[in-house]
C-alpha cells in the first residue's frame, strides 16, 4: 500500500518550505509553504532550472553546497547565522525585523528516486523568531554598553570611561614619543546660574556647552564629563601651542553666544587649565590630570573666562601619595 496518503498532507501542510531538484538542478517539487511565500506555482516551474524560478539565488554557493550533498550522500547545513536567507522570502514581521525578507534555517538531503536517479531535497525553516530575538538583544547589549560609558545628561564620556581613555593615550604618546596635551574646564558661576534658573536652566547650559565643544574636536579627541561642571578633553598628538589654540576656540565658542531656556537669556562663560604631558611613569596621567587643574584654578583665579596653561616654574604640583 502507498504511503501517498500520509506523505502527501504531510508536505502540504507543514511550516516550512520543502523544495525538490535533481542533478541538473531542474526543480521536481515545491510544497504549499514555499508556493504560498514564493508566489511560485509548482504547475508553472516544475522541470525548469531553479536558478531561473528563482533568480537572486547563491548560485555558486548552493552549487557547491549541493554538489557536495550529492557525492558524499550526506546531510548539509546552513543556519541563518551564516547565511540570513538562502530564497529571499517575505515575513510577517515587518516592523519588529530590520530585514524584509525571512530569515532561515536550510538543510540539505540526499534523495533518490525509486529509478535510482539522485536529488537534493532543500528543507527550509522559518528562524526569524531568532533573528529578531538576536537583534534585540544586540541594540540592548549595546544601549548598555554605551550607558556604561555616556553620561546620561550631557552625552559626553563618563568620568570613568574618560580616564581609562586618557590613561591608555599617555601610554601611546610615551611609547611613540609624540605629544599629549589635556583640557580641564568648568562653567564659571554655576552655582549661581543653578539659583537663578534652576536645575533645570542649569542642564540645557551644560548641555549646550557639550554640543558646542564637541563640533570643534576631532575623532581623535576624547571629550568626557570629569565632574558636575568639569569637563576634561585628551588632545591627541597635540603640543601646549596646538591645545591653547583649541582652548581658546573652546572658550570664546561659550561665552559668544548666550543660550536660551524658557524665554530667559543666559550668558555664560568657562575657565580652562591646559598642560601637555611631561611626566614619566605608570601615574603620569595622574600628573597631567593635576597639572591641568593646577592651571584651571590659575584661570579662575586671575578673572576666569579665560585659558591658562600650566608652567612648572609659575605653580607646584606633587603628586599625593597613598
Amino acid at each position: 500500500m502507498s504511503d501517498d496518503w500520509l506523505t502527501g498532507p504531510i508536505l502540504e501542510q507543514l511550516s516550512s518550505g520543502v523544495l525538490v531538484v535533481d542533478e541538473e538542478f531542474q526543480l521536481v517539487y515545491l510544497n504549499t509553504f514555499l508556493q504560498r511565500h514564493s508566489s511560485v506555482q509548482l504547475t508553472e516551474a516544475k522541470g525548469k532550472s531553479l536558478f531561473k524560478v528563482f533568480a537572486d539565488l547563491p548560485e555558486a554557493w548552493l552549487r557547491r553546497k549541493f554538489a557536495s550533498v550529492l557525492e558524499l550522500q550526506s546531510p548539509s547545513f546552513s543556519s541563518w547565522e551564516q547565511r540570513q536567507y538562502v530564497i529571499k522570502l517575505p515575513h510577517l514581521r515587518p516592523v519588529t525585523s530590520s530585514s524584509q525578507y525571512m530569515a532561515q534555517n536550510c538543510t540539505m538531503l540526499p534523495l533518490n528516486n525509486p529509478s535510482g536517479r539522485r536529488h537534493v531535497c532543500m528543507l527550509i525553516e522559518d528562524a526569524t523568531d531568532a533573528f529578531v530575538y538576536q537583534q534585540h538583544l544586540q541594540t540592548t547589549l549595546q544601549k548598555l554598553e554605551q550607558s556604561n560609558r555616556v553620561d546620561g545628561l550631557t552625552q559626553a564620556l563618563n568620568r570613568r570611561y574618560w580616564e581609562e581613555q586618557l590613561k591608555l593615550e599617555v601610554q601611546r604618546a610615551q611609547r611613540y614619543q609624540q605629544p599629549l596635551s589635556l583640557l580641564l574646564f568648568d562653567l564659571d558661576k554655576f552655582k549661581q546660574l543653578n539659583d537663578q534658573y534652576g536645575h533645570l536652566g542649569g542642564d540645557s547650559v551644560l548641555i549646550e556647552l557639550t554640543a558646542r565643544v564637541r563640533g570643534l574636536l576631532r575623532d581623535t579627541d576624547w571629550f568626557g564629563r570629569y565632574g558636575g561642571e568639569e569637563f576634561g578633553i585628551v588632545l591627541t598628538n597635540t603640543a601646549l601651542a596646538g591645545a591653547m589654540e583649541v582652548a581658546e576656540r573652546i572658550c570664546l565658542a561659550v561665552s559668544s553666544k548666550a543660550v536660551t531656556f524658557n524665554e530667559h537669556s543666559i550668558q555664560s562663560s568657562i575657565s580652562v587649565g591646559v598642560a601637555q604631558l611631561d611626566a614619566a611613569g605608570e601615574r603620569a596621567h595622574e600628573v597631567l590630570i593635576g597639572q591641568a587643574d593646577m592651571a584651571l584654578y590659575n584661570a579662575k583665579r586671575e578673572g576666569r573666562n579665560r585659558v591658562v596653561s600650566y608652567s612648572a616654574g609659575e605653580t607646584e604640583f606633587q603628586l599625593k601619595t597613598n
